[in-house]
């Protein structure tokens, strides 16, 4: 709480407004953990069966798209 009450005299901010924008940073954080993970759990968990995917993706978004 020292620690609070300083930081808010420095930056001329209440220790409400501090506590709330640490939250939200973290909540900020979190969220982005949270899709971090769920990104890398789908890593190498699909195939295609296609060797070129990675040169022609932009080819291969095109066609599913225009179904």
């Amino acid at each position: 709480m020292q620690a609070l009450r300083q930081l808010s005299a420095e930056q001329g901010r209440s220790v409400a407004e501090l506590v709330r924008s640490g939250v939200d940073q973290m909540l900020k954080e979190t969220s982005r953990e949270i899709r971090v993970k769920r990104l890398l759990s789908a890593v190498g968990k699909y195939n295609s069966g296609l060797t070129d995917v990675s040169r022609n993706h932009d080819k291969y978004l095109a066609e599913d798209f225009a179904k």
